[in-house]
């Protein structure tokens, strides 16, 4: 009874915003456009986009806006959420919130790295980071380069990790990226385990631990086959946890004398027997199938739970991320058929 009261109200809006994602046959129709402003336009008819892409001068009808106005959508997404929320589910959306910190500051590593004359293009998520973040835009965007960018997050979890690789002077963007990925996924890990209880943990440790191991699978795979990596380097670069891949497991395949022995011994994993992946190839595209599958079962099982949050923002996650990607086949002129081989992840 005590889930199915703190949970009724999420669970009765999700399902209102949860109708209002795009169906298989909305990407088609997007597949088959010829011109961006043509799908911004298709767009403008979703009631999950109406609201933003009606405000748009027709003259801003281009990737780049649009895709801050998806960006708009996903969060104010969130926010309908958070502000249904209780205490409890809070404190976890709050964590949540962390994938989209990293992300920002990517973006920003990105232009102080490559030195672009484009300036921060942010204002579309002052409002979101200066209600849910401690993150603050207006400093960031005064940073010239990697050190004023570090020393703008002082007073953020991330400032530590990062002075570090700035104080050793020789750190890349990768280094830099590398960092802020490893930290989220421990971070979320050990505070998703002690903020979550009964069933609400053992539903973030599946879903995240599974994202762990099919993460690690794919990162030790690349590191193998395009850059011959060796197993300490491995170790390095991946997330130092475990859910159905075990330590000893993930030790056989970074510890791999060769691709194919590395292929071979990931055909025996939890993964690949269970989603029937005949390769580690198909193991990789499979990647969101599998968790897309993982979210929506325990939706099905378990309504009344932190599993209607995941999943809803997975979906829209992956929703902006197809669009995205549609609108970038558009504008490069590509066929529908080649446009729905990018959105089902077949290339």
């Amino acid at each position: 009874m005590g889930n199915l009261m703190s949970y009724s109200g999420i669970v009765a809006k999700v399902c209102a915003m949860q109708a209002k994602l795009l169906s298989e046959r909305d990407f088609e129709a997007i597949a088959g456009m010829r011109s961006v402003p043509e799908a911004i336009e298709f767009l403008k008819s979703k009631p999950a986009y109406e609201k933003y892409i009606g405000q748009m001068d027709v003259s801003l009808y281009h990737r780049g806006n649009v895709e801050k106005v998806l960006s708009e959508s996903l969060f104010d997404d969130y926010a309908r959420i958070f502000r249904f929320s209780g205490i409890r589910q809070k404190k976890f959306l709050k964590q949540y919130w962390k994938r989209y910190e990293v992300a920002l500051i990517n973006y920003c590593l990105r232009i102080v790295f490559n030195h672009y004359e484009k300036p921060f293009d942010l204002e579309h998520k002052k409002q979101f980071f200066d209600r849910y973040s401690r993150i603050s835009i207006d400093r960031l965007i005064t940073s010239k380069n990697v050190e004023e960018l570090v020393d703008n997050l002082k007073d953020t979890e991330y400032y530590e990790p990062l002075r570090k690789l700035r104080d050793s002077g020789a750190a890349t963007l990768f280094d830099y990226d590398l960092a802020l990925d490893l930290y989220y996924f421990s971070t979320m890990w050990r505070k998703g385990k002690r903020l979550l209880s009964g069933k609400e943990k053992e539903i973030f440790l599946r879903d995240f631990g599974t994202k762990i191991d099919l993460l690690n699978l794919q990162w030790t795979y690349r590191a193998k086959k395009y850059y011959n990596m060796l197993a300490p380097d491995i170790y390095m670069l991946t997330i130092p946890y475990h859910y159905r891949l075990s330590v000893e497991e993930f030790k056989l395949l970074a510890e791999a004398p060769t691709v194919e022995e590395l292929e071979r011994r990931m055909a025996g994993t939890y993964y690949a027997r269970r989603y029937h992946a005949q390769d580690v190839k198909s193991l990789e595209r499979s990647c969101k199938d599998i968790l897309r599958h993982l979210y929506i079962l325990d939706k099905r099982r378990d309504p009344y739970s932190i599993a209607t949050i995941n999943t809803y923002l997975f979906l829209k996650e992956e929703e902006i991320d197809k669009l995205t990607t549609a609108l970038e086949c558009i504008r490069y002129g590509l066929s529908r058929a080649e446009t729905l081989g990018y959105l089902g992840g077949v290339v």
